[in-house]
């Protein structure tokens, strides 16, 4: 699933590509896709409307319009793509938007679970999310006393949405094992210094993974606007990687499964 560092790149290309465009028109393939309001009513209100921008919140691309909010959640599979409107329309293609310069929006998903959301405002379906973890004002006091009211696993609550937006699988992983914290642990027994160092790799994971464009799998998953793979796979540390030796130390990386999940971790390292 794309987390917050393919979402942020996906926005970010987005931005440029669809900044000041019109969207003169919409197909909708697969009407589950639409959330809300109706498909029928969708081609309505978004016909006309200009974008203002393209930002991100949480692991929601926020496309601001001059009047309204397009939210679209890529879910497991959920590709965002701008191309020319004559080029060859992929099966896998639920809803594409036409834009004023001949070219289209096109929203790819292959596993149907990414959802499109026309608002008047993102905090209609974005009001439960947490905190944003590379926000400047985002402190380690106030992730202190996030964690104050929790007890929980820590791989679990690092992927609760309420917790903190945008932290997924990979990140909660490679954010885990560069604080040198087992994914295990409970979050009131965090020491101090634990939390900080959870902060800083959360922080610091994130930002890197930013920089690089997000992470692309083998299995190709993600792709950003226009149909780049990211590079941050080349340095991860833990996800995916059972059975291999850890960077640091050497030890077997093992895996297990937390709240249906797989968490993958240095057992001498992290503790």
């Amino acid at each position: 699933m794309p987390e917050l560092p393919e979402v942020e790149t996906v926005a970010r290309g987005l931005d440029q590509s669809l900044e000041g465009r019109t969207f003169t028109g919409v197909t909708v393939r697969w009407p589950r896709t639409v959330a809300r309001p109706e498909p029928a009513q969708l081609e309505q209100q978004i016909i006309g409307r200009r974008v203002q921008s393209v930002g991100r919140r949480g692991k929601y691309v926020v496309v601001e319009l001059d009047q309204g909010y397009l939210l679209i959640h890529l879910k497991m599979s959920g590709r965002l793509l701008v191309v020319a409107a004559g080029e060859p329309l992929e099966g896998h293609v639920h809803v594409f938007f036409d834009l004023d310069d001949g070219r289209q929006l096109r929203f790819h998903d292959v596993r149907k679970f990414g959802r499109v959301y026309l608002v008047d405002e993102p905090e209609q379906i974005t009001a439960g999310l947490g905190p944003e973890p590379l926000d400047d004002d985002f402190t380690l006091d106030d992730f202190s006393r996030l964690l104050a009211r929790r007890s929980g696993r820590l791989k679990s609550l690092l992927m609760n949405q309420q917790f903190l937006a945008g932290l997924g699988n990979i990140y909660a992983d490679e954010s885990l094992f560069a604080a040198r914290l087992h994914p295990l642990r409970g979050a009131d027994s965090l020491t101090p210094d634990e939390k900080a160092r959870l902060y800083d790799a959360i922080r610091s994971v994130l930002g890197q993974a930013v920089d690089s464009r997000g992470t692309t799998l083998d299995d190709r998953g993600y792709v950003d606007a226009s149909g780049r793979a990211g590079a941050f796979q080349a340095q991860i540390a833990v996800y995916g990687r059972r059975g291999q030796a850890c960077l640091v130390c050497g030890t077997p990386v093992e895996r297990i499964v937390i709240g249906g999940r797989s968490s993958h971790f240095c057992p001498r390292c992290q503790t």
